[in-house]
C-alpha cells in the first residue's frame, strides 16, 4: 500500500523527457525552448535531456548552470575504439543506433528520478518519439527547428516525388518553387537510406503529435501556416526565439572577447557586411579567396566569422592590408552583431537560425546555401520574402560577391530588400508582443499542454 502512494506522488510531479538530434544547430535550438518553458511550470519540474556526448559538451559548456535539467549521454552509434566520425557518417552511425539508444537512456531516468516521464518534447526528426509517448500514455510534442516551408516541403514528398509539376500544387509556394530547391532527402534515389528514411518515416507520424512546435511566427508564411493546421493536431508557432518582447531584447548576453561591439561602434550606419555561415558549414578555399578579393577590392567595412583553418587560407597579406576596415574573428556574438545600427548586409548559408536572427533584427541578405533545407529556404528569401540575393552561380567568386555587395550598397534594389525585412522584422516583434502576439498565445497553449497532462 505504502508502494501505491510513492507512486502516485512520483507521478503527479512534472518529468520531461527532452530528446534531441544532434547535428547543426538542432540540439542547442531545444535547449532554448527548454529555457523559454521553465518559469512558466512548477519550480520542481524536471527535464531529462537526452543528447549524445558531443553535442551536450558543446551545447552546455555555452549555458552553465542548468540545475533544472539532467542530462544524459547517449550511444553515438560509434564502436569503442574506432575513429570519430564526421559529416554524413557521423549522422548515418547516429540513426543506426535509435531508438534503442533513447529507450535505454530513458529507462535509467526514470530510475534514477523516481518521476515518470509526464510528455515528450522531442526534436522533429525522432519520429519514434510517438511510439515512446503511445506506450507510456503520455503527450508527444514534436519541435521542427527549421522554417514551416521545408515542414511543408516533407508532408508532401509523396507528392513531389510523383511527379515535377506538382510542385505548382502546394499551397504557399505558388509558382517559385524549382525540383532544385527541394532538400535532398525529399528527392533521393531512394528514400530507404538512414538520413531519407528518417524524414520520410517523420512525414508519416507526425500527424499522430499533441502538437508540433515551430521557431516561427504564422505572420511570415500564413498561407503554409494554414495548410499545416489542415494536416497536424496542433500546429504552434512560438518564434522568433531570439526575441523575448518587443522590446528586442536578447535572449543570450555573449561576452565581447573579440571587440566586436566596440569596433561596429565606430564605423558608419548599415556600412558593414557580416559573414558567418554557421558552425557545420567549410567553405571551399576558392571561395574564400574569392570573397577576400571583393572585399579588399571594394574596401568595404566587415566582420567576418571565419575559423583558424579558413584564416590560413586567404591570400597573402590580407589580414594587414585590410586591419584598418576589416575584422576577423573565429567565433562571432551574432545576436549583438545583426542587432548593432552598422551592420548592412548579412553574407549567410542560410541555416534557418541565421535567416530568422536576420529577420528578427532587420538585416538583408546575401545568401549562399549548402545543404539540407538551405535551398529552399534561399529561394523564399529571395523570391517569396524578397529580403535577399542568392550569391550568382551559387558559388562565390569575386565578380559575383562585388554585384551582390553593390546591390546593398549601391542600387535601388537594395532599398527595397532592407524596406521588406524591416517590414518582417516588425511582424515578429508584433508576433511575441505581450498578451496579443500570435506566438505569446501559441506559447501559452504548449505550456498548458505540458502542464495538463501526467501519466496514469
Amino acid at each position: 500500500k505504502q508502494n501505491n502512494n510513492n507512486k502516485r506522488m512520483t507521478t503527479s510531479q512534472l518529468h520531461i523527457a527532452l530528446l534531441a538530434f544532434p547535428f547543426g544547430s538542432h540540439a542547442a535550438t531545444l535547449l532554448t525552448l527548454v529555457q523559454k518553458i521553465t518559469p512558466f511550470l512548477p519550480s520542481n519540474t524536471i527535464f531529462s535531456f537526452f543528447n549524445t556526448s558531443n553535442s551536450n559538451t558543446s551545447i552546455f559548456s555555452k549555458t552553465p548552470n542548468q540545475e533544472n535539467i539532467k542530462i544524459y549521454n547517449i550511444w553515438d552509434g560509434v564502436k569503442q575504439g574506432n575513429d570519430t566520425p564526421i559529416g554524413r557518417e557521423a549522422i548515418e552511425l547516429f540513426i543506426h543506433s535509435t531508438p534503442t539508444n533513447f529507450e535505454k537512456s530513458m529507462k535509467e531516468a526514470e530510475e534514477e528520478t523516481g518521476v515518470k516521464f509526464s510528455c515528450i518534447i522531442s526534436d522533429a526528426f525522432l519520429w519514434f518519439s510517438c511510439e515512446f509517448a503511445n506506450k507510456m500514455n503520455i503527450p508527444w510534442i514534436a519541435f521542427w527547428t527549421a522554417a514551416s516551408c521545408s515542414l511543408s516541403i516533407h508532408l508532401y514528398t509523396d507528392l513531389i516525388r510523383s511527379n515535377d509539376e506538382t510542385l505548382l500544387e502546394i499551397p504557399g509556394f505558388s509558382s517559385i518553387l524549382k525540383m532544385s530547391d527541394m532538400p535532398p532527402e525529399v528527392v533521393a534515389e531512394s528514400l530507404k537510406g538512414p538520413l531519407p528514411s528518417m524524414l520520410y518515416n517523420m512525414a508519416l507520424n507526425l500527424h499522430k503529435a499533441d502538437a508540433v512546435v515551430l521557431n516561427f511566427f504564422e505572420e511570415l508564411d500564413p498561407i503554409i501556416n494554414k495548410d499545416l493546421k489542415s494536416k497536424l493536431q496542433k500546429v504552434l508557432n512560438i518564434g522568433p526565439l531570439v526575441i523575448v518582447s518587443s522590446n528586442n531584447v536578447f535572449v543570450d548576453v555573449n561576452s565581447d572577447e573579440s571587440g566586436c561591439i566596440q569596433w561596429l561602434d565606430n564605423q558608419k550606419e548599415r556600412s558593414v557586411v557580416y559573414l558567418s555561415f554557421g558552425t557545420v558549414t567549410t567553405l571551399p578555399p576558392n571561395e574564400i579567396i574569392a570573397i577576400a578579393e571583393a572585399l579588399e577590392d571594394k574596401k568595404m567595412p566587415f566582420i567576418w566569422s571565419l575559423r583558424d583553418n579558413g584564416v590560413k587560407i586567404l591570400p597573402k597579406g590580407f589580414l594587414e592590408r585590410t586591419e584598418e576596415y576589416g575584422k576577423i574573428i573565429s567565433w562571432a556574438p551574432q545576436l549583438e552583431i545583426l542587432a548593432h545600427r552598422s551592420v548592412g548586409v548579412f553574407v549567410t548559408h542560410c541555416g534557418w537560425n541565421s535567416i530568422l536572427e536576420g529577420i528578427s533584427y532587420g538585416v538583408p541578405m546575401i545568401c549562399r546555401p549548402f545543404f539540407g533545407d538551405q535551398k529552399l529556404n534561399c529561394r523564399m528569401v529571395e523570391s517569396v520574402w524578397e529580403i535577399g540575393l542568392p550569391i550568382e552561380g551559387g558559388n562565390f567568386t569575386k565578380s559575383g560577391t562585388i554585384s551582390a555587395l553593390s546591390t546593398f550598397f549601391n542600387e535601388k534594389k537594395g532599398k527595397v530588400l532592407r524596406k521588406n525585412v524591416e517590414g518582417l522584422k516588425e511582424k515578429a516583434l508584433e508576433a511575441v508582443k505581450l498578451d496579443t502576439g500570435s506566438s505569446i498565445e501559441n506559447f501559452k497553449v504548449l505550456v498548458e499542454l505540458i502542464k495538463c497532462h501526467k501519466p496514469t
